[in-house]
Order: C-alpha cells, then sequence, then structure tokens
C-alpha cells in the first residue's frame, strides 16, 4: 500500500483506472462520468434561493433538474479525494501562489486568484457551450467513439498547450 502515499502516479495506472471508473459508471449507472453540470446545478440552486421558484420555469432547468445528483457526488468525491491523497501523501499544504506562477507573475495573490478566477468563468462557460467538459467529452465521450468529443478532446490539449507557452513561454 506504499503506492498511495505516492506524490505523483503513473499516468498509465491512473488513465486504466479512470478507464475502469467509466466503464463501471456506465455498467452501473447508465450514464457517463461527467462533472460540469453539477456546477450548473449549483449555480441554479444558488439563484433559486435568491429568486425563489421562477427559477424552475427557465427552460435550461426544465431539462436539467435542479437536484442533489450522482454528478454532485463524483464532484464531492474528488475534492475529497484529492485532499485525502495529499495529505496521505505528506504533499498537503495551503499555497495561494504556486511557484511557477510566482516567477514568471510575481508573488502577489490578488493576480493569482483573478486569473483563477477569469479561468474559471471561461471553462464554465465553454464547457457549457459545447455540452460538456474534459470529463464528459475527454473521457466518457471519447470512449463512447462520439466525433463531437474527439474534436473537443483535440481542442483542449491544443488549447491547453497554447495558454501554456504563452502565459509561460517555455
Amino acid at each position: 500500500m506504499d503506492y498511495l502515499k505516492e506524490i505523483r502516479w503513473s499516468p498509465y495506472v491512473v488513465g486504466a483506472g479512470i478507464g475502469v471508473l467509466s466503464w463501471l459508471s456506465f455498467l452501473i449507472s447508465r450514464k457517463p462520468i461527467a462533472c460540469s453540470t453539477a456546477f450548473a446545478k449549483a449555480s441554479g440552486m444558488i439563484e433559486k434561493m435568491i429568486r425563489g421558484d421562477m427559477v424552475d420555469s427557465k427552460p435550461y432547468y426544465q431539462k436539467v433538474k435542479l437536484v442533489i445528483d450522482w454528478q454532485w457526488m463524483l464532484v464531492t468525491g474528488i475534492v475529497f479525494g484529492s485532499l485525502f491523497s495529499a495529505l496521505l501523501s505528506g504533499d498537503f499544504h495551503l499555497q495561494l501562489v504556486p511557484a511557477l506562477w510566482a516567477s514568471r507573475f510575481g508573488t502577489g495573490a490578488v493576480k493569482r486568484i483573478l486569473a483563477a478566477l477569469l479561468g474559471g468563468i471561461c471553462l464554465g462557460f465553454g464547457a457549457r457551450w459545447a455540452d460538456g467538459c474534459t470529463s464528459g467529452h475527454g473521457i466518457s465521450g471519447t470512449m463512447q467513439l462520439a466525433l463531437s468529443s474527439w474534436i473537443s478532446a483535440t481542442c483542449f490539449f491544443v488549447g491547453g498547450i497554447v495558454t501554456a507557452r504563452l502565459l509561460f513561454r517555455f
């Protein structure tokens, strides 16, 4: 069980694990692994707390019901699983500004937080526009051989490489 204490796992082992998890998800729940809809539901639930039941009349929320479901549990599992893994490996530490960011943009936390917030908004918007995120398209969709998912996954990689080169000039 020492492998559980490793800071970095083999991408081949992790990839195989995600593949098995995806297969089990289809087998047991008849649903693909996906996360971004959970965030859309969360924003709808927050809006519902503020604006009331009128939120239920929106066409999107008529299609995507505002309930805590398996996707919520998946996202919760990712968060707590990551925390548990970091604690178990001894790699957990609070850090507002990662070293790579600090070397390029300085140690100011405000700029880092604003960049993370803007990036999160762009990712959320893109995931809703594409009707899926990296897990929905990149894992589940490609596993089903959906052409749109293969195009999306290719764009994820190209966009990530271009963004990293622009930000960090490797």
